[in-house]
């Protein structure tokens, strides 16, 4: 947990630097003309003309959307890393611990849970603690770690959460802004005229477009790990299960 933690910082950090980068890129066209537009090209090397003229005719409601993109998706990496850690073979991992407890060679078997990464180890590693104390002991022991461990499974979905609702709510209210533009267009020339108004509604589709786009996967992950969490869960139990069992026996 504290190098998916680690990381999950560090992915944040670069991603802040490349807001950073591509807010310069923009806000800096005058410089970047005088210099040949070095700045911008960059942006357009890294994320391609047709994206950042894309993000550019969308107006200042992309920059939070942007943000939360960034946000969602450094929260998306690391849940998944996280999660891909946390997995480990059941079925080898049982094998391996119930005959150790059936011999009551409980402190071999907390040294091979000790060695083994995940939720599943994590749990039975705290029961064989106790195992000494009795199978009530090895209970109470599991349910308090299984307490800790679900606590660090359901960390992120907070976050992703949070990006589901305000890209699609940031692009709404880019789509506000975008509508009055338009009407103060109208209002201007004293006419209807569809290429008056057709730069604010091109700002009012890009960005609730852009919403959308961050909120569908991000949705779909978000589904994705929801899953994997239950499978984990289904792991844990099963394991505990098994070893208790095996604890009974001994007894």
């Amino acid at each position: 947990m504290k190098r998916t933690f680690i990381f999950s910082i560090l992915m944040m950090i670069v991603f802040n630097v490349l807001i950073v980068s591509v807010a310069f890129a923009q806000d800096a066209e005058p410089v970047a003309a005088a210099k040949g537009g070095n700045i911008e090209n960059i942006a357009i090397v890294v994320f391609g003309s047709g994206l950042v003229k894309w993000f550019k005719d969308g107006g200042w409601a992309m920059w939070p959307i942007l943000f939360v993109t960034l946000y969602a998706l450094a929260y998306v990496i690391w849940k998944f890393i996280a999660l891909l850690y946390g997995k480990i073979k059941l079925n080898s991992f049982i094998d391996q611990i119930v005959p150790l407890v059936k011999q009551k060679k409980y402190k071999e078997a907390a040294e091979i849970t000790a060695k083994t990464r995940g939720p599943v180890a994590a749990i039975i590693y705290a029961g064989l603690l106790k195992a000494d104390q009795g199978v009530s002991a090895f209970e109470k022991a599991i349910e308090n770690a299984a307490m800790i461990e679900m606590s660090y499974l359901e960390k992120g979905f907070t976050e992703m959460a949070a990006g589901i609702t305000l890209a699609p709510m940031l692009g709404f209210l880019g789509t506000v802004s975008g509508m009055i533009v338009a009407f103060d267009s109208i209002a201007a020339a004293r006419a209807v005229d569809a290429t008056i108004v057709a730069s604010g509604i091109k700002i009012a589709l890009i960005t609730t477009q852009a919403g959308l786009i961050v909120a569908i996967p991000v949705q779909f992950f978000n589904n994705l790990f929801v899953t994997w969490v239950d499978g984990l869960v289904i792991d844990m139990q099963r394991a505990s299960e098994k070893v208790i069992e095996a604890l009974v026996d001994t007894v």
